[in-house]
């Protein structure tokens, strides 16, 4: 499939839609009033910092919605009041946090069900409108959809899609896609399916296996079993990785995906050569800002001295996960959420442990003077980060904050 020439095609359709429908300024307000909090001006006013009783909350200095999501979820809202009558669909969720999909939910958009690992779009019918969420749509689902005659909103983010013409530059030059995510991220999904060969790769440990091939050869059906569902069809590593592209999901360590780019282009400097280099080796920069101010403020966050984390966000939420692991690698107790519920009754919190199941935390505060470092994925609001904060506050007996 010509995936530029489809989205070319896409793109001139007058069924489909990258902009909003001329609500900007109410959305703007609904949004303000549901998702913005006064608590946190106030804390970002006083140097992110807030002193209540016995707790000294310090908040980074970059954290929660971002300019993408904040897009995406104002569009969703435009889209709502644009189609008050048609039948609303959404192919994923718009973000990963749980109470802005129940608000959307709320306002009458259907999510598209998954049933045996598969979405299940025959609900979807001519006429009706369908929202692509934030880390956007595979070509299938968009072909499909166009197929059916659907009004298509696309609010992928613009990180996102440049992430997408990378990987059209490496299938333009015959080069695989090397991709650090999570093979079974929607966002990584929607990645791989403009790609003509790619490979996913999810840390360096795995990136360095695959440069040992390449340098050494080595067990193929090892090869095979260890990437099974995180290559494209017919991935053939003694052929398809002589020339390769690096690109990234936009929520995964900066960090870490600048290690593995350098790491393939040492790897293939070595078997190629310098004068040969740019004939095996493709590397753009497509590390979201975002994802990077984010990870950039946890980093200085954690070298204060604090107490204990609290990171909240979507559990399936990449970027949280990442911040979470800023605060694990520098041995500070940390508590990862989802929304303030988890919070209580007493002194408990029902938190996600990294790479773990929920579980129960008994006495999760300290008695004393404390201070907690709290910082919040990409998709979450301002409010939800608001909340968390004031149960914090009720159980160490400061009260409640308006």
């Amino acid at each position: 499939m010509d995936t530029k020439a489809f989205k070319r095609s896409l793109n001139a359709s007058e069924q489909y839609h990258r902009k909003g429908f001329g609500h900007e300024a109410e959305v703007s307000g609904q949004m303000q009033t549901e998702y913005q909090s006064d608590l946190i001006q106030q804390i970002r006013d006083n140097n992110y910092t807030l002193n209540r009783g016995d707790v000294t909350i310090r908040l980074a200095e970059a954290f929660g919605f971002c300019w993408g999501v904040e897009r995406a979820v104002a569009m969703a809202y435009e889209t709502r009041q644009h189609f008050p009558t048609e039948r609303l669909w959404i192919t994923n969720e718009i973000i990963h946090n749980p109470s802005v999909n129940q608000r959307l939910r709320d306002m009458q958009v259907g999510f598209i069900a998954v049933n045996a690992g598969q979405k299940d779009f025959s609900v979807v019918d001519r006429g009706d409108v369908v929202i692509l969420p934030a880390f956007g749509a595979s070509v299938q689902e968009m072909q499909l959809l166009n197929d059916k005659g659907c009004t298509i909103v696309d609010t992928t983010c613009p990180w996102v899609s440049k992430v997408w013409n990378t990987v059209e530059k490496h299938k333009k030059s015959s080069h695989t896609s090397i991709i650090h995510g999570k093979y079974n991220h929607e966002e990584t999904i929607a990645t791989s399916s403009f790609a003509s060969t790619y490979l996913i790769v999810l840390n360096l440990a795995e990136a360095q296996y695959v440069c040992d091939y390449i340098l050494n050869g080595g067990d193929r059906q090892e090869f095979m079993e260890k990437f099974n569902r995180a290559c494209s069809v017919g991935f053939d590593p003694d052929k398809d990785l002589e020339r390769v592209g690096i690109a990234n999901q936009t929520t995964m360590l900066k960090g870490e995906t600048e290690q593995i780019g350098k790491l393939f282009e040492h790897t293939m400097l070595k078997k190629y050569g310098p004068t040969a280099l740019n004939q095996h080796f493709l590397s753009f920069n497509t590390i979201c800002d975002a994802t990077q101010e984010r990870q950039d403020a946890m980093f200085e966050l954690v070298e204060e001295p604090l107490d204990l984390m609290l990171v909240i966000g979507g559990y399936n939420s990449s970027n949280t996960t990442h911040l979470q692991e800023i605060a694990v690698e520098r041995g500070i107790p940390s508590y990862h959420i989802d929304s303030a519920e988890r919070i209580g009754p007493g002194n408990r919190v029902e938190h996600k442990p990294l790479h773990q199941d929920l579980e129960v935390y008994e006495n999760w505060l300290p008695e004393g003077k404390i201070v907690v470092g709290v910082t919040s994925g990409a998709s979450t609001p301002d409010r939800v980060v608001a909340n968390a904060i004031e149960r914090i506050f009720e159980l160490k007996s400061v009260g409640a904050i308006a």
